[in-house]
């Protein structure tokens, strides 16, 4: 274990510490593991596959030909986006939260 000198405050620290005892200034970022970087990319890709079957769920509401097929379609295409942003919130907050739980920590 060496001694190295903080960037801000100039007091010694250990080379292992994550934080600068003196000043409190992050020294090294702590990295997440494999499962945490697994939910952070399955976030991400659900946020993706739920913006496209949004705007294809919205563009497949559109296509209607006759006036009875428009009003239906909207009130279709209203029920279907709920539908998208209830599923995307839940999920959204699934994951979320998983990616809280599954944070690095410093050891």
């Amino acid at each position: 274990m060496a001694l190295i000198y903080c960037t801000k405050c100039k007091n010694e620290v250990s080379n292992t510490a994550w934080d600068c005892t003196t000043c409190g200034l992050q020294r090294r970022k702590p990295r997440r593991a494999v499962f945490g970087k697994f939910i952070k990319c399955s976030f991400i890709l659900f946020n993706l596959l739920m913006a496209y079957w949004f705007f294809a769920g919205m563009e497949a509401a559109t296509e209607g030909v006759s006036e009875a097929k428009k009003s239906g379609a909207s009130i279709g295409a209203s029920l279907g986006a709920f539908f998208i942003f209830f599923m995307w919130a839940t999920g959204d907050a699934i994951l979320g939260l998983l990616i809280l739980f599954a944070r690095s920590s410093k050891k």
